[in-house]
């Protein structure tokens, strides 16, 4: 399979969206997805981008993203956190998701980060496995913690 691995533009925003919706099906959230093509391009393009997106192409389709944004560990020093890594499920094992796992870790240490972190749920077996084969720790002791936007409001209540 011929596929390429480049930087996202504005127009893969649409495809970029597809893919974010398939990974939400994937994980049975098909109705959390709150964000739109307008806030990919305004969030990720603008002045001050709060993202970096690597997209996968083959036959002119995005198939792949992988979306990174900075983080600080108070340990550690500057850290890359990887948002999502997504392959269209008819293109996963054909070595997308290297490709694309490859492009944010050579990305992370262009920047001098210390760390690459990200969260993959627990019953995603095949996922497990394939970041623990490219040498990722997975920390099943620890609990992701999130205020969600109704939570932060009731906090400041």
């Amino acid at each position: 399979m011929n596929f390429t691995i480049r930087d996202s533009q504005i127009a893969d925003m649409p495809q970029v969206l597809c893919l974010i919706k398939e990974l939400a099906l994937f994980e049975k959230e098909e109705h959390a997805v709150e964000v739109t093509e307008e806030n990919l391009v305004a969030d990720g393009f603008g002045e001050n981008p709060l993202f970096h997106c690597f997209v996968a192409e083959s036959d002119s389709k995005i198939v792949g993203m992988a979306l990174v944004y900075p983080r600080y560990s108070t340990w550690k020093g500057p850290v890359l956190h990887l948002e999502d890594l997504i392959v269209s499920e008819k293109y996963r094992g054909t070595g997308l998701g290297s490709a694309l796992l490859t492009s944010v870790v050579t990305y992370g240490n262009t920047l001098g980060v210390k760390r690459i972190s990200w969260e993959v749920i627990d019953w995603n077996d095949p996922a497990i496995a394939f970041y623990e084969s490219k040498g990722a720790k997975v920390m099943r002791d620890w609990d992701v913690v999130q205020l969600d936007e109704e939570g932060i409001k009731k906090f400041l209540k």
